[in-house]
Order: structure tokens, then C-alpha cells, then sequence
């Protein structure tokens, strides 16, 4: 085969991938869905004694500040990330799980409050996360995975800190998949941190002015 043949040959592959990826299916937009019902022992605040706490913005890396939904292949190079040509997310992973977080303490039975709203003796929690990605182990079979950094403050003091990763089997091996695996994960990393915050000792009762 010479060498012009090989050239042409790319192009003609390259000219055929870019007209099927013209033709792709529409975009579609994925989030984590409805709130699913808490369990009846998570209808009374927290034990404990924490009763407001302030969920700060999670924070992480730059690829999940991004509405773009991210896979790796873990057959093939688990080093390289991948992103989804025609799905996405609704807001960036990092929101997503910002939201969700304050959405499960409230149900919990906890006052969330914003930092203008809040005394500095509130707790705050904090969230760093390290890894949001719908993996691939087979070209079929895949799994939503999260793992991140909580710290919980008091009067500016760190109060504890603790790593969670939860990991959920996709019930697809496309996007549609990895959002419902990654919702799931993340609704189980936020059990497992309520469970730390109901340990947490009680927030001090200040006491009363003579």
C-alpha cells in the first residue's frame, strides 16, 4: 500500500466520521431527578443536636465545573477521560451535588442556611470532590462513581473530616445510564454523610448574658 493510498484513505475515514457526527442524535440534558422519599427514621432532625447547618458550594477539579458529562473506559485507558457528544448535564456536577446535599439535609430535619444568614457559631460544611464519572469496566457494563473530602467548621475551627465514595451500577451503558448511576451514588454519599453529621457533637448553647 503506498504511501498516497494510506493518505487518502485517512481522509476518506475522516470526511465518513464527520458527516455521521453530523447526523447524531439530538442533544439531551440529564440532572438528578426527584428527591426519593426519605426513610422514616430521617423524619426527625439529626441526632446529635445539630439543627442548622450552612452547606457551602462544593469545590473540585476544573473538569467538574462543566455541564459536560464525563466516562472513562477502564478496558482501554482508564488515564483518559472522556466527554459525551450529545449529553450533558443541566448544571455542573459540582452544582448538581451542592443541591442535592442541602436538599437531603432539609429533608433530614435540618435548617440549611446561607453564610448571610447564619451566626459564626453555625456548623458549615465544606465538600471537595475528588472523582464524578460514569466508568466503563466492559463496552457494556458500567458504574456511576463519586468520592469527595467533607469538613465540617464551628466558629472557624475544624470541627472533623471525613472521605466518602459511593459507587452505583449504570442500568445502561450509555449517558442515560451514567445519569442514573451517578444520581443514585450521590444519594448514597449523602446518607452516609448524614450519618457522620448526626455523630458530630451538639452545637454548644451559648451561655446567658448577666
Amino acid at each position: 500500500m503506498t504511501t498516497a493510498f494510506r493518505t487518502r484513505a485517512a481522509i476518506a475515514a475522516a470526511v465518513l466520521l464527520s458527516a455521521c457526527a453530523s447526523k447524531g442524535p439530538a442533544n439531551a440534558n440529564y440532572d438528578f431527578g426527584p428527591l426519593p422519599a426519605a426513610p422514616a427514621a430521617r423524619q426527625a432532625p439529626l441526632a446529635g443536636g445539630i439543627d442548622a447547618i450552612i452547606v457551602a458550594d462544593a469545590t473540585g477539579p476544573a473538569s467538574l465545573d462543566s455541564e459536560r458529562m464525563q466516562y472513562r473506559l477502564l478496558y482501554a485507558d482508564a488515564r483518559q477521560s472522556r466527554p459525551y457528544a450529545y449529553n450533558q448535564w443541566t448544571g455542573t456536577p459540582l452544582q448538581l451535588l451542592t443541591q442535592r446535599m442541602k436538599s437531603r439535609i432539609a429533608q433530614a430535619g435540618v435548617k440549611v442556611l446561607s453564610t448571610s444568614d447564619a451566626a459564626t457559631s453555625v456548623n458549615l460544611l465544606r465538600m471537595e470532590v475528588d472523582d464524578f464519572t460514569q466508568n466503563f469496566e466492559t463496552a457494556t457494563q458500567s458504574s456511576g462513581n463519586i468520592s469527595l473530602r467533607a469538613s465540617v467548621f464551628r466558629e472557624h475551627r475544624l470541627l472533623d473530616q471525613k472521605t466518602f465514595a459511593r459507587s452505583a451500577p449504570a442500568p445502561s451503558a450509555d449517558a442515560a445510564g451514567g445519569a442514573r448511576a451517578l444520581a443514585d451514588a450521590s444519594d448514597a454519599l449523602a446518607d452516609d454523610v448524614l450519618a457522620w453529621l448526626a455523630g458530630l457533637p451538639a452545637t454548644p448553647v451559648a451561655p446567658p448574658r448577666r
